[in-house]
């Protein structure tokens, strides 16, 4: 990797530590130049504007995101073993909880057991803009990704063949959100064997020959 490469990585890096911390809004490239004891104008020539390494940090948490919890997910077998491995994979990823095989390089994705997309999705929900488009462009894929899966565990005989797959990855998302408030908000320490039940019960009435 080449000396500029890396010196964008590092920026990167630090601001998505950053934005975890302060919130996106609040990082800035004197902010930046500052922690990284870099001069402006050569953070300058690496992003030419705040929004610019704003995308950038969302882009590198959408990659992180995907190796994390989407790549190892579907690498296992068609059908209800994978549903249920995206499932598991999300949870450690709302935890900060890397999971076997998961590089170890580069900064945490979670502030605590804070997941970053929760804290982007809080920060920008009523804040239109590009930023916003990108992080709704991230979820929408990751919802589309459970569908998917639903779609398929229906193909191998797993689900029943009525199910709604867009319903499906309502509750699923709905399980882990509520996973996360009770979790980070509530302090609550039945929450992952309560999330654990709530979506068994999914699994349970998405199986073939289940209504």
């Amino acid at each position: 990797m080449s000396k500029g490469l890396r010196t964008r990585r590092e920026i990167v890096d630090r601001a998505l530590a950053m934005a975890l911390d302060v919130g996106l809004e609040s990082v800035t490239l004197g902010t930046l130049a500052t922690e990284l004891e870099l001069s402006k104008s050569g953070l300058f020539a690496h992003f030419r504007s705040k929004e610019t390494l704003q995308l950038a940090v969302v882009a590198e948490a959408v990659e992180r995101f995907s190796s994390t919890v989407v790549v190892p997910a579907l690498a296992l077998p068609r059908g209800e073993p994978r549903v249920v491995g995206l499932f598991e994979r999300f949870l450690l990823w709302v935890q900060g909880i890397p999971g076997d095989g998961d590089d170890a390089g580069g900064p945490p994705m979670f502030g605590g057991n804070r997941c970053i997309f929760m804290a982007l999705s809080e920060e920008y929900d009523d804040r239109p803009g590009e930023i916003r488009d990108a992080l709704v462009r991230a979820q929408r894929d990751w919802r589309a990704t459970i569908e998917r899966a639903a779609r398929i565990a229906m193909d191998e005989g797993h689900f029943r063949a009525d199910l709604d797959p867009t319903q499906f990855a309502f509750e699923f998302m709905g399980v882990v959100m509520t996973f996360k408030h009770a979790l980070k908000l509530l302090d609550d320490p039945g929450a992952e064997s309560r999330a654990r039940v709530a979506f068994e019960g999914l699994l349970a009435r998405s199986r073939r020959g289940r209504r």
